[in-house]
């Protein structure tokens, strides 16, 4: 399954990256797709109804119309509009998480996933990212955040296949480690 995905996820996240970039508006695109992913996450309803193929494509097309009026950038509409066409609507989730990915290569962004176990405020967003850029030598640094109280204190940073953990929890337990052996 996973090699039909990136036979057909890799190619559609490059397609659009090449309109993104021959139009200048790669940045723009990664901030409305952001958007999209947000509205996917918090609706299961539209992700089943975009997945279900007993639903009519120019019904899809319309709730695509309605969803991205003036706020999404035309290209990517058409985009989308393109994906119902050819019956790869359901796959929109992984092509544009992969057209963010390549945004990111595009403008040496990583990626940093900081799990917490509060939320964090500005100051600690920006010492973690310029952690991260030591780290990595990135230009820029994105940060996702997830919270988890079980940490006790500090965080977990994950670049990549790179996780350094600086939680409470975690020393606990490499304390915990060393004692028994």
């Amino acid at each position: 399954m996973s090699a039909i995905v990136g036979e057909i996820v890799e190619p559609y996240a490059q397609a659009l990256m090449s309109v993104a970039k021959s139009n200048n508006l790669t940045n723009e695109i990664g901030d409305n797709i952001r958007s999209l992913l947000e509205l996917m996450e918090n609706s299961e309803q539209l992700r089943k109804f975009l997945a279900n193929p007993v639903i009519k494509p120019d019904d899809k097309k319309a709730v695509i119309g309605q969803i991205f009026r003036e706020e999404m950038n035309p290209y990517l509409r058409n985009f989308t509009l393109l994906l119902v066409d050819r019956g790869r609507i359901s796959f929109l989730e992984p092509i544009v998480k992969q057209y963010l990915a390549l945004l990111r290569q595009f403008n040496k962004t990583v990626l940093a996933e900081v799990t917490s176990t509060v939320e964090l405020n500005e100051g600690q967003r920006n010492h973690l990212s310029e952690k991260v850029k030591g780290m990595t030598g990135a230009d820029h640094v994105e940060i996702t955040t997830k919270i988890d109280p079980a940490l006790i204190g500090g965080v977990i940073i994950k670049v990549g296949s790179r996780v350094v953990d600086a939680s409470l929890r975690g020393q606990l337990r490499r304390i915990g480690i060393r004692l028994n052996a």
